[in-house]
C-alpha cells in the first residue's frame, strides 16, 4: 500500500505527465500549421507517449490500492517563434520532468518504498532517452536553421517516428 506522501507525488505525475502530453500536442498544432508536418508527427507521437506515461502511473496507483486523482491541466503555449525554439522548449521541459522523477525516487528511498523506487526505475531510464532524443534533434535543428532545404529534411527524417 501506498502512504499518501507517495500517492500525492504520483497523482502530481500523472498530471506533470498530462501536461506534457498537452504540450506536445499544442507543439503538433504550431507545426502542423506552418506546414511542418514531419515536426507534427513526431510530435503528436511524442504527445501519446506522455499520455501513456500518465496512464502507467494511474495503473500502479491503483494496483498498489491507492487512489488516482486527476487534476485540472494547465494551457500549454500555442505557438513558437521558430523550429528551433520548439525544441529549444521540448529540452527544456524533458528536463524538468527528468526533476520531477528524480525527486520521485528520493520521496520512495526516505519512506522507504521499495516497490515505487522499483517500479520509478523505468522512468529514471526513459528520462535518460527522452533527453538524449531531444537533444539530437534540437542540434540538427540548430545546425540546418535558416536552411530551407536542412529543414525540408529534418522535417522529413521526424515525419518518419514510427
Amino acid at each position: 500500500m501506498l502512504s499518501q506522501k507517495v500517492q500525492d507525488a504520483l497523482n502530481a505525475q500523472i498530471n506533470a505527465e498530462m501536461y506534457s502530453s498537452y504540450l506536445y500536442l499544442a507543439m503538433a498544432i504550431h507545426c502542423d500549421a506552418i506546414n511542418l508536418t514531419g515536426f507534427g508527427r513526431w510530435m503528436r507521437l511524442q504527445s501519446k507517449e506522455e499520455m501513456d506515461h500518465a496512464m502507467k502511473i494511474l495503473e500502479y496507483i491503483i494496483e498498489r490500492r491507492g487512489r488516482p486523482q486527476l487534476k485540472q491541466i494547465n494551457t500549454p503555449p500555442a505557438s513558437w517563434d521558430t523550429p528551433v525554439a520548439v525544441f529549444e522548449d521540448t529540452m527544456k521541459h524533458e528536463e524538468e520532468v527528468t526533476g520531477m522523477i528524480n525527486r520521485l525516487v528520493e520521496l520512495a528511498a526516505s519512506e522507504k518504498d521499495h516497490a515505487t523506487y522499483n517500479f520509478l526505475q523505468w522512468f529514471v531510464s526513459e528520462q535518460v532517452e527522452e533527453e538524449a532524443r531531444a537533444d539530437a534533434i534540437l542540434q540538427k535543428a540548430r545546425l540546418v536553421a535558416g536552411s530551407p532545404n536542412g529543414l525540408f529534411m529534418l522535417d522529413h527524417q521526424l515525419g518518419s517516428r514510427s
